[in-house]
């Protein structure tokens, strides 16, 4: 019937429909260039729990400094393949989570696992959430009840948000640019009490990725309605009682502000063996989280790359090796140790036994790889990654590219092959708190960067 109107006026009715709702738009519709849904909830917990991040922590939260939020951008590009973003003020969150997540999202609208990117900020003043660092808690029936009540709530809480942006597409362009910050400091490399005289006398060693990526959002009406930032570093900042978002956080909240109807988003980089220093007052992260909004700001109000309308979207898992993978009399010598967090490991692993279970000799690692308009790069690694990983990547892919951290699956450091000849928290000793049977293999870096490599390939790079 539509043929027999002129092209004007067909495209008066089309549009007219489309007002009304009866033509509803479909995931996978064709647009003219990008479009962008956004939204937020609020995720700071209404009850006393445990926070997370600090082994040394003996009661729960009494109070919010900042509020912790998820943050969900949907992108689609003008063939209309989507990509949703989905950023989470929690120290991390595992495979059991985010896979729930990412499920009732593929089945409610139909998108595939590559599709979906979940990052967490990693701030020490949230919630311990599911099975993440659960065997570092000495925990009552009763706390581990409202962490499992509250993980619930979370999930339910993240789908909403993320159906909420998905409902919500509106015309945008997409431009990216790279700035820099550097309040960052190799951890294992710089004394933390001698971290202000080293910086001063320009002395500070190790790796460090000072790179500040920004993705920026503007609406038909040329105004900022999005903001998607990056930093490799802890958020550490803040160690007590008090939920917050840690300098993330407050770098959002400045943005925010300086850009009314905005959004601002976090990523963490891949900041593992990097900590804000010197930290503990809640005026540090404050103004770390100022210094930051400023380079984000400095970015947004310079010669911007505009991205074609263009996404590419891809997952994949590679199995890593443990080192070794303990019996069960190893598990039982474990049990003797003096090592509180030795002993609660083992008796996990003992109590899998005892239910019939297995203790693996690998575990999936995740990673994703995204590609903008053909020229921008963001990949998004799974668990805690040390900075020589981001270095490596920018080497041998190019600088513009964007590498993250903290994605997917938060289930242990993944440390290089540096760090694990040389060991050390990030290279063995954390292992215990994430609850893992051993040390990755001495193969770890290889492999993760084997998987980089067949994604960089998989979308054209």
């Amino acid at each position: 019937m539509m043929a027999r109107f002129s092209p004007f006026v067909r495209f008066c009715l089309l549009g007219l429909l489309g007002s009304l709702g009866f033509l509803p738009q479909a995931m996978g519709q064709k647009v003219d260039g990008w479009q962008v849904g956004m939204a937020r909830k609020l995720i700071t917990p209404s009850e006393p729990i445990w926070m997370s991040g600090y082994a040394s922590r003996n009661r729960p939260a009494d109070s919010t400094r900042t509020d912790l939020w998820v943050k969900a951008m949907a992108l689609k590009d003008r063939d209309g393949h989507v990509g949703l973003i989905l950023s989470l003020d929690l120290v991390g969150i595992g495979a059991e989570v985010s896979g729930s997540i990412c499920q009732a999202l593929m089945s409610a609208r139909g998108l595939d696992r590559s599709q979906i990117l979940i990052n967490s900020s990693h701030t020490h003043t949230g919630p311990v959430v599911g099975n993440n660092l659960r065997t570092m808690y000495f925990l009552s029936d009763e706390a581990n009840e409202k962490i499992d009540n509250y993980t619930r709530r979370l999930s339910a809480t993240v789908v909403a948000c993320a159906e909420e942006a998905l409902s919500s597409f509106e015309p945008a362009r997409v431009s990216f640019g790279t700035g820099q910050s550097r309040f960052g400091v190799n951890r294992r490399n710089n004394p933390e009490m001698l971290v202000p005289k080293l910086r001063f006398e320009g002395q500070l060693k190790g790796p460090v990725d000072y790179s500040v990526p920004v993705l920026r959002i503007t609406g038909s009406d040329d105004r900022t309605v999005g903001i998607l930032f990056g930093y490799a570093c802890h958020a550490t900042t803040l160690s007590d009682y008090q939920w917050s978002g840690d300098y993330p956080g407050y770098a959002q909240l400045f943005l925010e502000g300086r850009y009314p109807g905005a959004m601002a988003q976090f990523v963490a980089g891949c900041g593992a063996d990097i900590n804000p220093i010197p930290r503990r007052k809640p005026e540090l992260a404050v103004s770390y989280g100022a210094a930051l909004a400023d380079s984000v700001h400095a970015v947004l109000g310079g010669v911007m790359e505009e991205m074609a309308p263009k996404l590419v979207t891809q997952y994949g898992l590679k199995d890593l090796g443990f080192d070794q993978v303990p019996d069960r009399e190893a598990l039982e010598k474990q049990i003797a140790s003096k090592d509180r967090y030795i002993q609660s490991r083992a008796r996990h692993w003992i109590a899998v036994l005892e239910r019939g279970g297995k203790i693996p000799s690998t575990y999936p690692y995740p990673v994703s790889w995204w590609r903008f308009g053909g020229e921008m790069d963001l990949i998004a690694m799974g668990g805690e990654v040390v900075v020589e990983y981001a270095l490596a990547i920018k080497r041998q892919f190019g600088g513009s590219s964007w590498v993250a951290g903290y994605s997917h699956d938060v289930m242990a450091y993944i440390p290089s092959q540096r760090i694990w000849r040389e060991g050390g928290y990030e290279g063995a000793t954390s292992m215990i708190y994430y609850g893992q049977p051993d040390r990755w293999s001495d193969t770890v870096e290889q492999d993760v960067l084997e998987l980089i490599a067949d994604l960089g390939r998989s979308v054209g790079h």
